[in-house]
């Protein structure tokens, strides 16, 4: 999303945040943090390409109230989310706002959205492969 939103907004000041959720626990972890200067002055695009509980959201909008970023500066940018990720957000960040191109009813027990559109990272770097014994498993397999 970032090579996208570069092409239009030539001069945008970009930072990173990297937070994967961990495959056992479901919760979120923050691995990498490279933030601009002075970024409490800015109003900033908090993108994520699927969201699915919302706990790796919340810990990013955290990571940017902590950083002095007023709530309402705040833009929650994603492709695909779950309503209980919507949700979730929403109640815990009343101000943040979120824009997102579709809501999915439900996540399944490996925290992915359902239907969704599978790993978004895989189908990105075109290394997509259906896990085992996932519901996309099941689809592909009936035809």
């Amino acid at each position: 999303m970032e090579p996208a939103l570069r092409a239009v907004c030539k001069d945008v000041r970009i930072g990173t945040i990297l937070i994967q959720t961990n495959q056992l626990t479901g919760e979120p972890e923050l691995h990498y943090l490279r933030l601009p200067k002075d970024i409490s002055d800015d109003h900033v695009i908090l993108m994520d390409c699927t969201v699915s509980t919302g706990a790796a959201a919340m810990m990013a909008v955290r990571v940017l109230l902590d950083h002095d970023v007023p709530e309402d500066k705040i833009f929650l940018l994603s492709l695909l989310m779950a309503e209980m990720g919507v949700h979730s957000v929403a109640y815990a960040f009343p101000r943040v706002r979120i824009i997102t191109t579709a809501v999915d009813k439900r996540v399944n027990d490996l925290f992915r959205i359902i239907p969704g559109i599978g790993n978004f990272g895989d189908r990105y770097f075109g290394t997509d492969a259906i896990p085992e014994g996932s519901d996309e498993e099941e689809a592909a397999s009936m035809g």
